[in-house]
């Protein structure tokens, strides 16, 4: 289970929750808005789960907007997702690059993408191995 770390890639804040934990690790906490209602969303920050908490209901195949916690810019971006065709909502990685993740509900479509390969990857691997030594 690697968990990543994100930040608003308009304001640099940090996205992670000091307070809310899903799979163990510190949730990514972002607005949502559907139908008109808003409502805090918190997903699993661990890499490939979809474990996500909010008091909104957004019905399966519905869009939802994304809006960052701090200075409330939208996180949708251009990007299309390849699955749905819906819009991606983008955070920058803490360490470097972008992760995105489809903005329907339902869809499992996530992208990760790194600026400087090399390093970023090394660093994610060292993410990777820090989370296995302290499974143990």
């Amino acid at each position: 289970m690697i968990s990543v770390s994100v930040k608003c890639p308009y304001c640099g804040k940090s996205l992670m929750s000091k307070s809310k934990m899903i799979d163990g690790k510190p949730a990514i906490a972002v607005k949502i808005t559907y139908a008109g209602k808003k409502s805090t969303l918190y997903l699993s920050s661990v890499y490939g789960s979809y474990n996500i908490e909010t008091d909104l209901n957004v019905p399966k195949s519905r869009i939802a907007g994304f809006r960052c916690i701090h200075c409330d810019a939208e996180l949708k971006i251009m990007r299309r997702c390849d699955l749905c065709n819906a819009p991606m909502v983008s955070f920058d990685l803490v360490g470097g690059g972008k992760v995105s993740i489809c903005s329907r509900r339902g869809c499992r479509k996530h992208v990760i993408e790194f600026e400087d390969p090399q390093k970023e990857l090394e660093a994610f691997y060292r993410s990777y191995i820090k989370e296995y030594k302290n499974s143990k």
